[in-house]
């Protein structure tokens, strides 16, 4: 009786936790360390002349901190998997990562705050037309290995086979230099490097997108209720609206019901 007494209590205070133990719980450095992928160019656009990343990763991470009244550290990775793979050390707390379940051991994701579609760059002579159609027997696809579309590749394909690479020029060369069947990639990306695949043309349409979401170590139940409440603020409020208009991004970008 006396250790479910005990138990009540705890679950009230978590439930019942101020802006200061929040603060705690998600920095406990004193500072929020908000990681970020910075090989995706939509999400991190650069950097300022100090040198900080700059972009819609970086701003929501920073307006996250701001909330809780801790400043903003930033921890940049060179890949998503690489990121994710941290997860299990103390180096970040808050992620800025597209949502994947193969990331989901050592992480909680929040709701999508922007998504990104996935899709397909094929030789011009191919009798591609579709997403769907390149799930074919015999079909080989280029990707670059890490990637959250990668991963559900991995998952949804039934017959294509996915050949993946480090680094999104070597996936292009290994593409064109083995005369596979196409390239999977962001949209964006693919429309952006398209001089470095001469000969392709993108698919209509998407065979999946790519959700990006915030994300926190498991185990922070307070906290990951406030980060959740935060992204769906910041998406009803138009501040995600607004910082992907300053960095230019809102055409290749959509934020999610």
């Amino acid at each position: 009786m006396h250790r479910t007494r005990i138990l009540a209590q705890q679950i009230l205070a978590a439930a019942t936790a101020g802006p200061a133990e929040v603060a705690k719980e998600m920095a406990p450095t004193g500072k929020l360390r908000v990681a970020l992928n910075m090989r995706n160019n939509l999400l991190v656009s650069g950097k300022s002349p100090s040198g900080e990343p700059e972009g819609l990763a970086p701003s929501m991470g920073k307006a996250f901190a701001e909330k809780l009244g801790v400043p903003v550290e930033y921890v940049p990775y060179e890949s998503a998997d690489k990121l994710a793979d941290d997860a299990k050390e103390d180096k970040w707390d808050v992620a800025m990562i597209g949502a994947d379940p193969a990331r989901a051991e050592f992480i909680d994701f929040t709701p999508p705050y922007c998504q990104i579609e996935a899709t397909y760059a094929v030789p011009t002579t191919s009798g591609l037309r579709t997403c769907a159609e390149v799930d074919k027997a015999g079909v080989r696809i280029a990707a670059c290995d890490g990637a959250a579309y990668v991963l559900w590749l991995e998952r949804n394909l039934k017959n294509a086979s996915v050949e993946k690479i480090k680094g999104h020029d070597e996936t292009y060369a290994h593409f064109t230099e083995n005369a596979l069947d196409a390239v999977a990639g962001l949209r964006a990306k693919l429309k952006k490097d398209g001089a470095k695949r001469p000969g392709t043309r993108l698919l209509p349409g998407k065979f999946m997108a790519v959700e990006q979401a915030a994300a926190t170590k498991k185990g922070r139940e307070q906290g990951f209720k406030v980060l959740c409440e935060f992204i769906e603020e910041a998406k009803k409020s138009g501040k995600v609206k607004e910082f992907m208009k300053t960095f230019k991004v809102e055409k290749d970008l959509s934020i999610p019901a």
